[in-house]
């Protein structure tokens, strides 16, 4: 079966590679129509390896997936062949500890696509676990179906601010994460979201959406901003979406005495964070990894409109592409949102 496979850094080919498609009773067989390129796909084609987790031998990349139920598990009920849907892709240890506690995402053993030595899904068809595949309601299309995969970053981040209606809030970073946060934070209640960053092609995607202020962190004075905006007392929740070091540098300056800091990038080294700062106004510190509980309800925001990701989509190419696909997104162009891959029936 053809797929899009990291052989190693910077090298990519479509290619046949084996793949096992043994159907389980739980199980459905999904052939894929549509697939984001995360950042994580990206960085694995970059540098090989994402702290722990190195690319060691051929890997299949892509997580971010809609696609068409085409066969189900003798023990499968709420799904059939036709169905449209997308799929959450950690799969999870359901005896372990971590999973009975409501936090999978956070078990040792989750298997995660195109998480090494994990094949991920730019391929015609994968199976998967019934239980984590999510039929798409009719007015949500596949390229939003792939969607669902960042925004459930974004929904989990505000889960975990507790956010309450009315509340402001900043993102540091405008990339795809960091807008998806936003429109979470805003579909969580939030009346104001300041969103910075130093490009100004994103910032201009971001402030399109009602409800979003944009500045460029570069250019002016974000702590002054923020004051602006907040009559001098700052923000409720900063979710720090960028993950590079100088974001962390003042951060709890910008959040009012008993507010929130919430922790989305992930820095590639250590980073230096002001105790002190924080204890001085008790800020409540939360940290994201990926998502537990939330995939469900972020489709279901998107089903109602309440958030609308269409924007976000930058450009979709083709299945025979997809090298091409990836390095572009290895550019990371100023104005590039977010880059799909569309398999469809010219892959199968």
């Amino acid at each position: 079966m053809k797929a899009l496979v990291l052989e190693k850094t910077r090298h990519l080919s479509l290619r046949d590679i084996e793949l096992p498609l043994d159907l389980g009773p739980d199980d459905v067989k999904i052939a894929i129509e549509t697939v984001g390129i995360c950042g994580s796909d990206v960085h694995y084609y970059t540098h090989g390896r994402i702290g722990p987790y190195v690319v060691k031998r051929p890997m299949v990349l892509g997580h971010e997936a809609s696609g068409t139920v085409v066969e189900t598990g003798t023990n499968v009920r709420h799904l059939k062949p036709g169905d449209r849907v997308c799929m959450e892709p950690g799969i999870a240890n359901d005896k372990s500890r971590a999973t009975r506690l409501g936090l999978y995402n956070l078990d040792p053993d989750v298997v995660f696509w195109a998480t090494p030595p994990v094949h991920g899904c730019l391929t015609p068809f994968v199976i998967h676990p019934a239980n984590l595949t999510f039929k798409l309601p009719d007015n949500v299309s596949f390229a939003e179906g792939a969607m669902i995969e960042p925004f459930a970053v974004g929904m989990q981040a505000v889960t975990k601010a507790r956010v309450t209606p009315g509340d402001v809030a900043l993102v540091i970073g405008a990339g795809p994460i960091g807008i998806m946060v936003a429109l979470a934070a805003l579909a969580g209640g939030c009346s104001k979201v300041i969103i910075s960053d130093i490009q100004d092609q994103k910032l201009g995607i971001a402030a399109s959406y009602d409800g979003i202020v944009a500045i460029n962190s570069r250019e002016d004075n974000l702590g002054a901003f923020v004051a602006g905006h907040t009559d001098n007392w700052g923000v409720d929740v900063v979710f720090e979406a960028s993950g590079h070091p100088s974001a962390f540098n003042g951060i709890f300056e910008f959040i009012r005495p008993g507010g929130t800091a919430v922790f989305v990038g992930m820095p590639v080294e250590p980073v230096n964070l002001d105790i002190v700062s924080a204890q001085s106004r008790e800020v409540r510190i939360e940290t994201v990894f990926r998502y537990a509980n939330v995939y469900d309800r972020a489709l279901a925001l998107i089903a109602s409109e309440k958030v609308n990701l269409k924007p976000l989509i930058t450009e979709t190419y083709a299945f025979k592409d997809s090298v091409q696909a990836f390095e572009r997104a290895a550019e990371g162009r100023p104005r590039d949102i977010k880059l799909q891959i569309h398999l469809g029936k010219d892959a199968r």
